[in-house]
């Protein structure tokens, strides 16, 4: 494989932080609302958990098969909230940061006609894209409305 040009390995490096911060906002708060006593949404939230680790095991691949150290540089502090709709409006605000930084992550990988980087950021742009959708349903669910993160602009 090619070197990869910096800003496609600040993308990666980036994109690791989120899924890491993911991983932990999802876990956390399937603790927390298994303390609620809400088992169904701490499954739900323990399968998102496995998905953005999933995620993040892409990406350190990614980052090893590209010769660089995988380096989560910033988690964030996981979310918390007083309900389940407010954590699911936490979550759809982390998923929409994950889902614009592999959107930008895509459009400069095709700028520079790096087609490789380009599809496996776009692999992960749509996974993210439905997890957003899934967690918008089951928010509209609890709350019959319709969310600011139900409509994605697509390029």
């Amino acid at each position: 494989m090619d070197a990869a040009h910096p800003r496609v390995l600040g993308y990666l490096g980036r994109a690791l932080s989120l899924e890491l911060s993911a991983v932990q906002q999802y876990m956390t708060q399937a603790s927390l609302v298994e303390l609620w006593g809400d088992t169904d949404a701490a499954t739900r939230f323990r399968q998102e958990t496995v998905e953005e680790m999933q995620h993040a095991e892409k990406l350190v691949k990614r980052m090893l098969a590209l010769g660089v150290a995988p380096a989560a540089s910033q988690l964030r502090p996981a979310g918390h909230a007083a309900d389940l709709a407010g954590l699911l409006r936490q979550n759809l605000s982390l998923e929409d940061d994950l889902i614009n930084h592999y959107a930008e992550a895509v459009r400069f990988c095709l700028l520079i006609g790096d087609g490789e980087n380009e599809a496996f950021f776009r692999d992960l742009w749509t996974d993210e894209q439905h997890h957003a959708e899934d967690l918008g349903r089951w928010l509209r669910s609890l709350t019959g409305s319709r969310g600011r993160f139900e409509e994605r602009a697509t390029f």
